[in-house]
């Protein structure tokens, strides 16, 4: 298969060699016949000539004599019979009768008559012209001839010329032709490498070319593809980072599944053996360990209840139904829930009470990840601060980075440091799902080992 330049060169080759072919074959006719053309009208303003001198017979052989000197054309005469008065190359009594020659027949009925045709008296080829002319109140035929072999030398060496100027303009045109193909087949070398590039991998530069509007394009388009296709990369690099991350959550939460439901199986499972094994177990003894098997079987079950919760929390399909509350009460039953399990720790509201419209089962829970996340991660009092745009929770415990500050209230994000671990990562994300049903935010303060304020703005 060839180059586009090849295919261009070639092709152009031969359009040029064609198109030589035919402006020297339509020269070479047209041209022959302007100068035959020419050599007539010659010839008949010579017999124009002549006749103006032979008016009479006197001194003919004379006139014919010094006419073909100076011209070197053969002049022959012939009478209304076809009979040869007179010619300069040739004696006339060894000459045939003339009457039925096609200029001489054309001359008698026309008054002028040419013909070229081959003369067994000479051995050559003539163009002939013949004239009617009257002398002495008699017809005659005045005609002329030239030899064709000189108007075909005269003509080649025209023709030569001629075709010599076509030929150098050919050659100039094929030179700028080659120059143009070698021209396209760099502009097209480069495209075809930056393509290579391209496929490969980004090109670590543009291409341009300002050869013509039609290159100019392609490689703008090229470039447009170029940097579509680096944008495209960089995507699939953010995408593959993400799915690293996302399959290293999905690994973290597994985990943390398994861990939180690894306790209550192994209690329930030890306890459960026991009773079975232990046929004469006291009484107050099995209750105690039934009540510890129905505690760790609640505790899965509100494990489960909490990841139902945040699939429909984040699919939207979880409804509130609001109503007008007293906040105050509510955080009060929160925080008495909370001591039965946190016996040992002291919880504290300030502030007065006011009314708030919200789904109270729903604000509980959120109320309660938040006191119960500052209980786990402090050790100091916890205090629960109320006004009439926010609901704080302060504590003085660890505190977060203010790079997991940020990513702290997605879904299964968890922190670990000096123990700060967020269970399932599921608590902050179901608060801020929760208030954002109520068309409430959650703002976080916090500084590393001084401690954090959850603040719930509710206006």
């Amino acid at each position: 298969m060839l180059k586009i330049h090849q295919l261009f060169l070639r092709t152009f080759s031969l359009i040029f060699f064609l198109i030589l072919i035919a402006l020297s074959t339509t020269t070479y006719f047209w041209s022959k016949h302007i100068y035959l053309d020419q050599i007539e009208k010659n010839l008949s303003q010579n017999i124009d000539s002549i006749s103006i001198l032979m008016n009479s017979f006197d001194n003919l052989d004379y006139i014919i004599k010094t006419f073909k000197g100076k011209t070197g054309l053969r002049i022959t005469i012939i009478d209304e019979d076809g009979v040869v008065v007179a010619d300069s190359d040739k004696d006339r009594e060894n000459m045939e009768n003339h009457s039925n020659r096609y200029e001489i027949v054309h001359a008698k009925y026309e008054g002028y008559g040419k013909s070229i045709r081959y003369s067994h008296t000479l051995d050559q080829e003539l163009l002939y012209v013949a004239k009617k002319i009257v002398i002495d109140d008699h017809i005659y035929f005045l005609r002329l001839a030239d030899y064709t072999d000189k108007i075909t030398d005269n003509f080649t060496k025209l023709i030569y010329q001629i075709i010599g100027f076509i030929a150098v303009f050919i050659i100039g045109a094929f030179l700028f032709t080659y120059f143009l193909s070698i021209k396209i087949k760099n502009e097209t070398n480069a495209i075809l490498e930056y393509l290579v590039k391209l496929s490969d991998k980004k090109p670590n530069y543009e291409i341009y070319s300002d050869f013509s509007e039609e290159f100019n394009k392609i490689t703008r388009l090229l470039n447009k593809v170029a940097l579509k296709l680096s944008k495209r990369d960089k995507q699939r690099s953010k995408q593959t980072a993400k799915l690293k991350v996302a399959n290293k959550q999905k690994d973290e939460i597994i985990s943390a599944i398994s861990h939180e439901f690894k306790n209550p199986i192994a209690v329930i499972l030890g306890y459960t053996e026991t009773i079975i094994n232990d046929e004469d177990l006291p009484e107050p003894m099995k209750k105690k360990f039934l009540s510890k098997i129905f505690s760790n079987g609640n505790k899965m079950s509100q494990i489960i209840d909490k990841l139902r919760l945040t699939l429909k929390l984040e699919e939207g399909k979880q409804q509130i139904m609001t109503h007008e509350c007293l906040i105050k009460p509510l955080c009060e039953q929160v925080i008495s829930d909370l001591k039965d399990k946190y016996t040992d720790r002291e919880i504290h509201i300030e502030g007065e009470d006011f009314k708030i419209n919200v789904d109270e089962t729903l604000f509980s829970m959120a109320v309660t990840n938040l006191i119960e996340n500052a209980l786990k991660y402090s050790d100091n009092e916890i205090v629960v601060k109320l006004s009439q745009s926010s609901i704080s929770v302060v504590d003085k415990g660890i505190g977060i980075s203010p790079k997991d500050l940020k990513k702290i209230n997605r879904k299964f994000y968890r922190v670990s440091r000096n123990g700060w671990n967020n269970s399932l990562g599921l608590g902050l994300f179901i608060v801020h799902s929760i208030l954002k049903l109520h068309g409430f935010d959650l703002e976080i303060k916090s500084e590393l080992d001084v401690g954090s304020e959850f603040i719930i703005n509710i206006e």
